[in-house]
């Protein structure tokens, strides 16, 4: 079985129907199937939500969060101990942004392949740490 951490980006990807959006699908009906496991933090789920705030307004956000919230994502609300340290390990590491450092810590504490598009944020980190991307473009 697939075990995925999804990113903002991959999330987006999806909601904007933007290239990668194919492979964040086939993840998603896998999770529908009980063929994959999703989880994503909520500090990335907020980073999702406030683009769509930006760019559609409050209720249009509202509503997509909503259809967010019913698809097979397990949204991680709580930091454990062993997150929180190693998201700061990797924040103050590798100079990445507040959420990707939530995005990464769990996708290295809770063994799975972190499903993104994020070059610009992880390209120098694959390989020289304990995570697998699946690169959605």
């Amino acid at each position: 079985m697939s075990r995925y951490i999804l990113d903002a980006c991959a999330l987006l990807a999806l909601l904007r129907n933007e290239p990668g959006a194919d492979n964040v699908a086939i993840a998603i009906n896998a999770a529908n199937n009980g063929k994959a496991e999703i989880a994503m933090h909520k500090a990335n789920l907020l980073e999702v939500y406030y683009d769509l705030y930006r760019s559609l307004g409050n209720e249009k956000a509202d509503l997509i969060l909503t259809e967010i919230k019913k698809r097979p994502i397990e949204i991680i609300a709580e930091i454990s101990d062993e997150v929180f340290n190693e998201a700061g390990r990797l924040k103050a590491t590798y100079k990445i942004s507040f959420a990707d450092s939530f995005a990464l810590a769990q996708a290295i504490v809770l063994d799975r392949e972190l499903l993104t598009a994020d070059h610009h944020e992880f390209d120098v980190i694959e390989g020289r740490e304990p995570v697998h991307f699946q690169w959605i473009r």
